[in-house]
Protein backbone atom coordinates (compact mmCIF):
# COMPACT_ATOMS: atom_id res chain seq x y z
CA UNK A 1 0.00 0.00 0.00
CA UNK A 2 1.19 3.61 -0.52
CA UNK A 3 0.35 6.51 1.26
CA UNK A 4 -1.69 9.76 -0.11
CA UNK A 5 1.77 11.43 -0.09
CA UNK A 6 3.54 9.32 -1.49
CA UNK A 7 1.31 8.53 -4.64
CA UNK A 8 1.07 12.51 -5.08
CA UNK A 9 4.52 12.59 -5.14
CA UNK A 10 4.91 9.60 -7.81
CA UNK A 11 2.39 11.23 -9.86
CA UNK A 12 3.90 14.32 -10.09
CA UNK A 13 7.30 12.58 -11.13
CA UNK A 14 5.65 9.97 -13.89
CA UNK A 15 3.99 13.62 -15.54
CA UNK A 16 7.43 15.09 -15.33
CA UNK A 17 8.64 12.05 -17.18
CA UNK A 18 6.05 12.15 -19.62
CA UNK A 19 6.40 16.10 -20.50
CA UNK A 20 10.12 15.37 -20.78
CA UNK A 21 9.55 12.28 -23.18
CA UNK A 22 6.84 14.42 -25.21
CA UNK A 23 8.82 17.09 -25.95
CA UNK A 24 11.66 14.16 -27.46
CA UNK A 25 8.62 13.01 -29.36
CA UNK A 26 7.43 16.71 -30.47
CA UNK A 27 10.87 17.55 -32.06
CA UNK A 28 10.88 13.71 -33.42
CA UNK A 29 7.28 14.11 -35.13
CA UNK A 30 8.11 17.82 -36.00
CA UNK A 31 11.16 16.56 -37.91
CA UNK A 32 9.09 13.56 -39.47
CA UNK A 33 7.26 16.62 -41.08
CA UNK A 34 10.14 18.11 -42.93
CA UNK A 35 10.68 20.41 -40.44
CA UNK A 36 14.54 21.59 -39.96
CA UNK A 37 15.08 23.92 -36.75
CA UNK A 38 17.12 22.20 -33.90
CA UNK A 39 17.60 18.98 -36.31
CA UNK A 40 21.41 20.16 -36.38
CA UNK A 41 21.84 19.84 -32.92
CA UNK A 42 21.03 16.24 -33.74
CA UNK A 43 23.80 15.75 -36.04
CA UNK A 44 24.85 16.65 -39.60
CA UNK A 45 23.77 13.05 -40.72
CA UNK A 46 20.24 13.83 -39.81
CA UNK A 47 20.61 17.21 -41.96
CA UNK A 48 21.83 14.70 -44.68
CA UNK A 49 19.33 12.07 -44.00
CA UNK A 50 16.18 15.00 -43.89
CA UNK A 51 17.47 15.58 -47.61
CA UNK A 52 18.91 12.52 -49.75
CA UNK A 53 16.22 10.56 -47.98
CA UNK A 54 13.15 12.57 -46.53
CA UNK A 55 10.52 9.76 -47.11
CA UNK A 56 12.76 7.22 -45.39
CA UNK A 57 13.56 9.76 -42.92
CA UNK A 58 10.07 11.23 -42.55
CA UNK A 59 8.84 7.48 -41.97
CA UNK A 60 11.89 6.26 -39.40
CA UNK A 61 11.23 9.77 -37.56
CA UNK A 62 7.68 9.36 -37.43
CA UNK A 63 8.01 5.74 -36.15
CA UNK A 64 10.89 7.24 -33.51
CA UNK A 65 7.96 10.06 -32.39
CA UNK A 66 5.91 6.91 -31.74
CA UNK A 67 7.72 4.89 -29.85
CA UNK A 68 8.40 8.19 -27.31
CA UNK A 69 4.87 8.69 -27.23
CA UNK A 70 3.92 5.30 -26.27
CA UNK A 71 6.56 5.42 -23.51
CA UNK A 72 5.63 8.51 -22.24
CA UNK A 73 1.97 8.25 -22.24
CA UNK A 74 1.99 4.37 -20.65
CA UNK A 75 3.66 4.97 -17.15
CA UNK A 76 1.02 8.06 -16.70
CA UNK A 77 -1.82 5.49 -17.83
CA UNK A 78 -0.61 2.82 -15.49
CA UNK A 79 -0.04 5.21 -12.92
CA UNK A 80 -3.64 6.16 -13.28
CA UNK A 81 -5.12 2.48 -12.82
CA UNK A 82 -6.21 2.91 -17.09
CA UNK A 83 -4.09 0.55 -18.71
CA UNK A 84 -4.25 -3.22 -17.73
CA UNK A 85 -1.33 -4.96 -17.29
CA UNK A 86 0.40 -2.75 -14.48
CA UNK A 87 3.06 -4.61 -13.07
CA UNK A 88 4.32 -5.92 -17.06
CA UNK A 89 4.15 -2.24 -18.32
CA UNK A 90 6.19 -1.30 -14.80
CA UNK A 91 8.58 -3.59 -15.09
CA UNK A 92 9.22 -2.36 -18.61
CA UNK A 93 9.06 1.02 -17.49
CA UNK A 94 12.10 0.12 -15.08
CA UNK A 95 14.19 -0.90 -17.56
CA UNK A 96 13.16 2.17 -19.82
CA UNK A 97 14.16 4.38 -17.17
CA UNK A 98 17.17 2.96 -16.24
CA UNK A 99 18.10 3.07 -19.60
CA UNK A 100 17.18 6.51 -20.34
CA UNK A 101 19.46 7.70 -17.31
CA UNK A 102 22.43 5.63 -18.77
CA UNK A 103 22.17 6.85 -22.25
CA UNK A 104 21.47 10.41 -21.69
CA UNK A 105 24.03 11.16 -18.79
CA UNK A 106 26.14 9.11 -20.37
CA UNK A 107 26.17 11.41 -23.29
CA UNK A 108 26.05 14.55 -21.80
CA UNK A 109 29.02 13.55 -19.78
CA UNK A 110 31.14 12.68 -22.77
CA UNK A 111 29.80 16.14 -25.16
CA UNK A 112 30.22 17.80 -22.28
CA UNK A 113 33.70 17.09 -21.75
CA UNK A 114 34.26 17.23 -25.85
CA UNK A 115 32.89 20.90 -25.04
CA UNK A 116 35.15 21.72 -22.67
CA UNK A 117 37.94 20.30 -24.14
CA UNK A 118 38.95 17.32 -21.71
CA UNK A 119 37.85 15.11 -24.88
CA UNK A 120 40.01 15.74 -28.50
CA UNK A 121 37.90 12.92 -31.00
CA UNK A 122 40.30 12.67 -33.80
CA UNK A 123 39.09 14.88 -37.11
CA UNK A 124 37.32 16.81 -34.73
CA UNK A 125 33.29 17.14 -34.40
CA UNK A 126 30.86 19.10 -35.22
CA UNK A 127 29.69 21.80 -32.72
CA UNK A 128 25.92 22.28 -33.29
CA UNK A 129 25.32 18.46 -32.69
CA UNK A 130 27.80 18.19 -29.45
CA UNK A 131 26.26 21.35 -28.12
CA UNK A 132 22.54 19.99 -28.65
CA UNK A 133 23.89 16.89 -27.06
CA UNK A 134 25.50 18.27 -24.26
CA UNK A 135 22.91 20.84 -23.19
CA UNK A 136 19.41 19.93 -24.60
CA UNK A 137 18.71 16.03 -26.22
CA UNK A 138 20.83 14.15 -23.75
CA UNK A 139 19.97 16.09 -20.46
CA UNK A 140 16.32 15.67 -21.28
CA UNK A 141 16.79 11.50 -21.98
CA UNK A 142 18.38 11.70 -18.54
CA UNK A 143 15.60 13.72 -16.69
CA UNK A 144 12.89 11.78 -18.11
CA UNK A 145 14.19 8.59 -16.89
CA UNK A 146 14.97 9.90 -14.16
CA UNK A 147 11.97 11.20 -13.18
CA UNK A 148 10.71 7.50 -14.05
CA UNK A 149 12.88 5.88 -12.14
CA UNK A 150 12.12 8.12 -9.24
CA UNK A 151 7.84 7.72 -9.37
CA UNK A 152 8.64 3.95 -9.80
CA UNK A 153 10.22 3.75 -6.66
CA UNK A 154 8.08 5.94 -4.78
CA UNK A 155 4.83 4.27 -6.56
CA UNK A 156 6.27 0.79 -5.29
CA UNK A 157 3.80 -1.19 -2.68
CA UNK A 158 5.47 -0.59 0.43
CA UNK A 159 5.27 -4.20 2.70
CA UNK A 160 3.99 -4.74 6.09
CA UNK A 161 7.37 -5.39 8.61
CA UNK A 162 6.80 -8.71 9.94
Amino acid sequence: MTTPTRTGFSRALVWMAGAAGMLHAAASLYWALGGQWLLATVGQWALDLSVEAPLAAGLALGFVALVKVLAAAIPIGVAYGRIPGARFWRAVSWTGGLLLIAYGGTNTIVSGAVLAGLIQPEGGYDPASITGHALLWDPLFFAWGAALILALWFSRPVRARA
